[in-house]
């Protein structure tokens, strides 16, 4: 599995300044030897694998109310130990949307290296950031357990507080699908 995680790290489109560092430093991680996915909740170990899986419709953003990180997030989660990126970003859907949706771009759109917040002790998720094909006007069901609601967002409104993230990652899926980038 850590050569499908490392064939993911290196499938993501250097765009942003600071996102060779990260790929960088996250190739380190995954060639260290260590471990790479969650055995422990909420943490442990840390740093440790984590995908995103953002449903757009254009300019708009699905986002659920994260009750445990008390932010506005895409769904997602953590990467088991069976799957590769990609699937665990599916079932993350299937899980918390009950959805099955076509990606909106063929590969991760971004990696981020970042210091979680919320109501869980603090450790380091390392993200793949999977952009799926949704559809802003249809009948919403999500995690009530997970999640507060659910909500779709202009890209020039995103609420607060939300990932530091998730601003580059819509600017950066809006240069990449544009026929000029």
């Amino acid at each position: 599995m850590r050569g499908a995680i490392r064939e993911s790290l290196l499938r993501v489109p250097s765009v942003l300044p600071w996102e060779a560092e990260v790929l960088e430093r996250a190739l380190a991680w995954v060639d260290s030897g260590g471990p790479l996915i969650r055995r422990v909740k909420p943490g442990t170990p840390s740093p440790h694998l984590v995908c995103y899986s953002a449903v757009v419709d254009g300019p708009w953003v699905l986002l659920v109310a994260h009750r445990s990180a008390g932010r506005w997030l895409p769904t997602g989660g953590h990467v088991d130990a069976d799957e590769a990126p990609l699937q665990a970003a599916k079932r993350e859907l299937r899980e918390e949307l009950g959805l099955s949706l076509e990606l909106a771009w063929a590969d991760p759109v971004l990696l981020t290296w970042t210091e979680t917040v919320g109501a869980a002790p603090s450790h380091v998720d390392v993200s793949l950031w999977f952009a799926f094909s949704g559809d802003r006007h249809a009948a919403l069901a999500f995690d009530g357990e997970e999640f507060a609601q659910a909500r779709w967002f202009h890209r020039e409104a995103l609420p607060e507080p939300t990932d530091p993230f998730l601003a580059d990652f819509l600017a950066k899926l809006q240069s990449l699908s544009s026929p000029s980038a």
